[in-house]
């Protein structure tokens, strides 16, 4: 079963990041998302009814999730029929600002959003647990949680994981087409080689986007910098733009740029090289930069308004089983956090268990750094001047 599962995941892969097509939100969008504080006071969790009540709602992106020709997700029946939890899965999350805007109001309330566990980005879910608007996580209903990998277990925003526990990961680093350059690049400063003017692509994610030029610039991303170090970014990132070597700012749609040729090489996530290459032939070369790459992870959390926290806990639990964890990343490409599901994987498939951007050694990781937490007032302020350059 397994086996055939992953046999059908190779003929089938779309990367979860492939449906953000465009720049994301609108910069009006982006404002109001950034400049939301919350409320004076945390909103009191609900009560937990998950005893009487054996549903759940679960909100998470797009080609997220193991799935089978018949659109079934083999995974999740699965985790139903074990538990009795009747699973509602809900492909709602397209963009993190755009989702916070559209449940903000009802989570500085505290009322129900409709989804019992969601997964953002960790720079979402550092904003969700500063407002209160998550609830804190019983281990005792996720003893699988002793699976987390080692570096993943101790965020600056969520010490040893009290509120949140990740679901996949993934690198920014830079991609090429090796036909078109054969001899490759190694650094983000090749991007702005005049060969390649008019031909280079980069991210509109800002953390990804500035994180890989300011570790360019000799700046460690998860430590201590301030409005000096990013401005420097930006003067190098709104130079490019102005000059036309960067041709485009983009979303996941960076990708038709790459398949077209338009752009040659460009910023970008190493779960869809993984992708683009497997839909249109071996083409494109992912590499994390040699200053370093940016290392993301979209997490679980339980919204402050659920009613449904010990079934969203049974939940988590059964996918830090390491058997069902390489079921997914065979699906998804993307970077499991779940210690021994390499191991797992390697009775399945050999070569899933080698690739490093799915099942990434200690080498790997070591070469990745994730963008550290912004204050309210960052956030805001940085926000602010990636989006003057992105709106020209």
């Amino acid at each position: 079963m397994v086996r055939e599962i992953v046999r059908q995941a190779r003929a089938w892969q779309v990367g979860r990041r492939g449906f953000l097509a465009g720049a994301g939100a609108s910069a009006a969008a982006l404002a109001l998302a950034a400049c939301s504080t919350g409320t004076s006071a945390p909103p009191t969790a609900a009560k937990d009814n998950s005893a009487s009540d054996k549903t759940l709602n679960w909100a998470n992106w797009p080609a997220y999730i193991d799935e089978d020709d018949d659109g079934n997700y083999p995974t999740l029946d699965a985790f139903e029929q074990q538990t009795g939890i009747s699973v509602n899965y809900l492909v709602d999350v397209d963009d993190n600002n755009t989702y916070y805007a559209k449940v903000r109001d009802q989570l500085a309330l505290g009322q129900d959003i409709g989804a019992d566990t969601v997964c953002l980005t960790e720079w979402m879910v550092a904003r969700l647990i500063r407002f209160g608007y998550v609830q804190d996580l019983d281990e005792a209903n996720i003893p699988n949680k002793k699976n987390l990998t080692a570096t993943l277990a101790d965020p600056d925003f969520d010490p040893g994981r009290a509120k949140s526990l990740p679901w996949q990961g993934g690198f920014g680093g830079i991609c090429w087409n090796k036909e078109a350059l054969p001899d490759g690049i190694r650094t983000v400063s090749d991007l702005w080689n005049p060969e390649l003017k008019g031909r280079v692509g980069v991210l509109s994610e800002m953390r990804d986007t500035l994180g890989l030029i300011m570790l360019e610039n000799g700046v460690d991303i998860t430590g201590d910098w301030g409005s000096d170090e990013f401005q420097a970014a930006m003067d190098t990132f709104s130079e490019q733009v102005a000059s036309g070597q960067i041709a485009a700012v983009k979303g996941n749609s960076y990708l038709e740029d790459l398949a077209s040729e338009n752009t040659l090489a460009a910023i970008c996530w190493s779960g869809d090289i993984t992708v683009l290459n497997a839909e249109s032939g071996d083409k494109w070369e992912f590499m994390v930069p040699e200053a370093g790459g940016t290392f993301w992870n979209d997490t679980f959390v339980v919204p402050v308004g659920s009613t449904r926290k010990t079934n969203a806990e049974t939940l988590m639990n059964y996918y830090y089983e390491p058997e069902v964890a390489a079921q997914v990343a065979a699906w998804v490409n993307y970077v499991t956090p779940v210690a021994g599901a390499k191991e797992a994987a390697e009775a399945i498939d050999p070569e899933l268990a080698a690739n490093q951007l799915i099942f990434p050694d200690d080498d790997t990781l070591s070469t990745v750094h994730p963008f550290r937490s912004l204050t309210a007032q960052e956030e805001t302020e940085f926000q602010a001047e990636f989006q003057k350059v992105l709106l020209g």
